[in-house]
């Protein structure tokens, strides 16, 4: 007898576990694709995202004012400074010189105007006396005229009473000339508004700022970075010795794809992470801005596709991002970091460029407003001590 063949009837179990198998893995598929769907529609298309983002910041240049030699080196690379402090010392021998022969120089300006005032008044008495003069000249012309008349005296005698009349009155016309000349030179004003006394002052607050320039401040809070300046070396203004960098103000530059900035809108919220923190840490923020260009179109050298072989390449524009400060102080980030930003579509009731111009500025400092504080008063203790009551006396009236 044979043996009946098996394979047949084993074949068909076989063949139904396959298709059920199928069958899961096309469900499964199916779900997959259902489950994407889904999630665009109600989640991702509302999400960009990007890994091509930094960290960037304001870097504050510090750069002399004045020539001179380095002295002294107060703060080095990586050290925290405060808006104010002395960062570097200039050789300051020279600016006190001229600071010197600028005091010197308002001194005398001051005592050459009063010596202006003191000609007018001795003008005055000059006038005064001619006047006295001219007066008896013609006194005695008049009365040597009705002698003439009864034969007392000669002619001869009346010529030289005409001729002292005409000289008396020309005297006086030069002297009264004089006089207007003089005047002019300090009419309406004061020795301290006299225009000789205010260019002196103002060359004296010239070599009182170079002086006080020969010390150089931090402008701003933050920390130092790229110090290259070395003591005893020789500056000449704008040269660069170091940067101060203030963490605390840091933004995001993330690059998005032009066909990522659809929707996006100007305050939308951003999730960032960061590659120095990884994942535990997530920082949050919000569109402050959107590039006017892609950053092919600012590059040193744009790319131009009007002749030869083309290839699209798809564009990256920059878009801004604020961080919250909250989270900088707890995990401060660095300049140049990278970053990976995702911005949420959902709010798209801002604008996708600004409409109006900013109200404040971006970014000051006001250290260096003081250092002139001090000029007024050594200008107005030198103009005192060299100005006669009597002269400024004159120029008031």
């Amino acid at each position: 007898m044979s043996t009946p063949n098996p394979a047949p009837s084993a074949a068909v179990p076989t063949n139904g576990k396959r298709k059920l198998l199928l069958r899961l893995v096309l469900l499964i598929v199916v779900l997959g694709a259902i489950s994407a769907g889904v999630w665009y529609y109600a989640v991702g298309r509302w999400h960009e995202g990007t890994d091509d983002a930094y960290v960037n910041g304001n870097v504050v240049q510090i750069t002399p004012q004045v020539a001179g030699t380095v002295v002294k080196i107060n703060a080095d690379d990586g050290n925290l400074v405060h808006k104010g402090d002395v960062l570097v010392e200039i050789d300051g021998s020279d600016a006190r010189i001229a600071l010197q022969q600028a005091e010197a120089q308002l001194a005398r300006s001051v005592r050459q105007v009063r010596g202006l005032y003191s000609n007018v008044e001795s003008g005055q008495a000059v006038v005064a006396a001619q006047k006295v003069s001219l007066d008896r000249a013609r006194a005695d012309y008049a009365r040597r005229q009705g002698l003439v008349a009864t034969g007392a005296i000669s002619a001869e005698e009346l010529a030289h009473a005409r001729d002292a009349l005409a000289s008396a009155e020309s005297q006086l016309a030069s002297t009264q000339q004089q006089l207007s000349t003089t005047r002019a030179l300090v009419d309406e004003t004061v020795i301290a508004r006299h225009p000789d006394v205010l260019a002196a002052a103002a060359a004296l607050r010239v070599a009182y700022l170079n002086d006080a320039r020969s010390k150089i401040y931090a402008p701003v809070d933050g920390y130092v970075a790229k110090r290259s300046v070395q003591v005893g070396q020789r500056l000449q203004p704008g040269a660069p010795l170091m940067a101060v960098v203030p963490l605390h103000q840091v933004w995001v530059d993330a690059n998005f794809k032009e066909t990522q900035l659809a929707h996006m809108r100007i305050g939308q919220p951003v999730t960032l992470k960061s590659d120095l923190y990884g994942s535990s840490v997530e920082f949050k923020g919000k569109v402050q801005s959107l590039g006017v260009g892609t950053g092919s179109a600012f590059s040193l050298l744009p790319a131009q596709n009007a002749t030869g072989n083309w290839i699209k390449i798809v564009q990256r524009v920059p878009v801004r991002i604020e961080l919250d400060p909250s989270v900088l102080d707890k995990n401060p980030l660095r300049i140049g970091l990278s970053m990976a930003a995702e911005v949420n579509l959902h709010d798209q009731s801002g604008p996708a460029l600004a409409q109006q111009s900013p109200k404040e500025p971006a970014f000051t400092t006001d250290v260096y407003q003081g250092q002139m504080q001090g000029a007024q008063a050594d200008i107005d203790r030198i103009i005192h001590d060299n100005a006669a009551h009597t002269g400024g006396d004159v120029a008031a009236k």
